[in-house]
């Protein structure tokens, strides 16, 4: 079968969205090889982790000519001219977008990642707001299928966009491998020199934004043991300034570490050598950095709230966002008792073994068969 993705994700983000693409990517021509996969993206790049593009049944296609000197023309509607002349039968759109014009001929399937935009639009701008959900309105009219990666994201689409719900697939995501692998002792000390990890931390992963509500996690550092610190990993954004505040009122510098730039792959050694992780995300459609630490084998404390469980498991502990007493009593728990903590560890690695690529990749082939010829 002849297969094309909007693949500008995967070539240009190196996080989130761009994992996902990679991921997909990956796995399909990984489990199944004898189809031919086509990847349209405005931007090419070297990279590490583009290494995938150059298989034998991958091939890149981008603009040319004066489109470009303007991609957002070609993703649109130059597109379609390379579609239809690579014959491409089913087009996947990774993230949440669609070409125009794309035509019958082709079948198309686009994934919608969440639609917090919608359910909390106090987190964006308002014309950032105006271009997704016009977008990803456009997108779910158009498409064949939509695959939602949680429940969570499936029950938006249905409210806010109107889609039927025997249009939406549900196909989970999952993780880079990387963070299932072996890291060795001598990688942990490694890593741990080199980022100046403190002996004994909860990690927090993610970008450092609202939503994601660090700063209750700050809060609730001061009732735990004095030698247990907060390692935060992600980019910070204008919210990074509440919880320098947050941080400063508390005199807790000496306890807290923000690591904005740290390499993809010291992430598993980082993961690693935490005590816990925790996420008191306000919402997520998924929460890949909650599946990260299941896999690295660190017990996990998030939100009782939207995907996240959905993403945790049966085995870990929920807890109220909001509330940092009550975040730090789960953490507590945790560092307290030896038993709950390797019962959070196995229940999680069998949880994180159901997002598998062969699943996974399993698991989007069913999706695309529906479709195919």
């Amino acid at each position: 079968m002849r297969i094309g993705f909007d693949a500008k994700r995967a070539f240009r983000n190196f996080t989130g969205l761009g994992n996902y693409s990679r991921a997909t990517i990956a796995i399909l021509s990984d489990f199944y090889p004898d189809n031919q996969y086509f990847l349209y993206t405005p931007f090419y790049k070297k990279h590490p982790l583009l290494s995938f593009a150059h298989r034998p049944n991958i091939t890149v296609r981008g603009p040319e000519g004066f489109l470009k000197r303007i991609p957002p023309a070609w993703r649109s509607l130059g597109i379609v001219d390379d579609i239809r002349f690579d014959k491409i039968q089913l087009f996947h759109g990774l993230t949440g977008e669609l070409p125009m014009m794309i035509g019958a001929k082709t079948r198309t399937i686009v994934t919608i990642h969440d639609l917090i935009f919608l359910r909390y639009p106090e987190y964006y701008k308002s014309f950032d707001r105006w271009i997704y959900t016009r977008k990803y309105r456009a997108a779910c009219e158009r498409a064949d299928l939509v695959i939602a990666i949680s429940e969570q994201t499936k029950l938006d689409v249905m409210e806010f966009f109107g889609v039927e719900e025997q249009k939406i697939r549900l196909v989970y995501q999952g993780c880079d491998p990387q963070f299932y692998r072996t890291v060795t002792d001598l990688e942990k000390h490694n890593v741990s020199a080199l980022y100046r990890l403190p002996a004994k931390y909860v990690l927090y992963v993610g970008t450092i934004e609202e939503r994601k509500n660090l700063a209750t996690l700050v809060r609730a550092l001061p009732l735990l043991p004095d030698d247990v610190h907060l390692v935060a990993v992600g980019r910070g954004m204008a919210y990074c300034t509440k919880v320098k505040e947050e941080i400063e009122a508390r005199k807790l510098t000496s306890r807290v570490s923000f690591l904005h730039s740290v390499a993809f792959s010291h992430l598993p050694a980082i993961y690693r050598q935490a005590q816990v992780f925790c996420l008191p995300s306000l919402f997520e459609g998924f929460g890949i950095p909650v599946l990260e630490a299941l896999n690295a084998g660190v017990p996990v404390v998030t939100s009782n709230i939207s995907s996240l469980p959905e993403a945790g498991g049966p085995s870990e502990l929920y807890v109220t966002p909001t509330d940092e007493v009550e975040i730090a009593a789960a953490i507590r728990r945790v560092l307290d008792d030896a038993g709950l903590r390797r019962r959070m560890i196995a229940g999680g690695l069998e949880h994180a073994a159901l997002f598998h690529e062969q699943s996974i990749a399993k698991n989007m082939w069913n999706v695309y068969s529906e479709l195919l010829p």
